[in-house]
């Protein structure tokens, strides 16, 4: 699959907005993420509204790009979604549902950057409030989307020969 070699993160967007039919299957290559315990504890947050774009864009000092971006999903967790109490593994199923979205934005010819959110305590705090969230909805990250504008998806070789170990360290 071509995309996963030539996605890059796209920082600078176009005006031209997303057309809901590639929302759509952004937010479907989300949901076929793998999940442990097919617990799907996704919920998403489709943001186009200039205004609330911008305010989003002030949750993080590393979101300001949010602000010139015609869409970020924010992904969160749904702790009620969590079938082991107290167990891990909704993180990694959350990192599943935002690669894929990365990956499908560059099939559509999109361009896309993962913001984190789960990396502090403020910055969710920040988002629940921003969005009235429920307790049991966590912010886990954002993903800005959009036409790129002078940066491109094109192959970048990072394979490091030195970093594959067989059978031993």
């Amino acid at each position: 699959m071509q995309e996963i070699f030539n996605r890059r993160s796209i920082r600078k967007f176009t005006n031209q907005t997303v057309e809901p039919e590639k929302i759509d299957r952004l937010l479907r290559a989300a949901m076929q993420a793998p999940s442990a315990m097919n617990q799907q504890p996704w919920e998403f947050i489709v943001v186009q509204d200039k205004e609330c774009l911008e305010k989003l864009s002030l949750t993080s000092p590393y979101a300001k790009l949010v602000a010139g971006s015609p869409l970020t999903i924010v992904l969160l967790a749904n702790k009620d979604d969590i079938k082991v109490p107290g167990a891990l593994g909704w993180e990694e199923d959350m990192g599943a549902a935002a690669q894929n979205i990365l990956l499908e934005a560059v099939h559509l010819g999109l361009g896309g950057v993962w913001l984190g959110v789960a990396t502090t305590e403020t910055i969710p705090q920040e988002i629940s409030r921003l969005f009235d969230l429920p307790g049991h909805i966590m912010p886990f990250a954002m993903i800005s989307i959009g036409y790129p504008d002078g940066q491109e998806n094109k192959f970048v070789d990072r394979y490091k020969e030195e970093k594959v170990h067989y059978e031993k360290w």
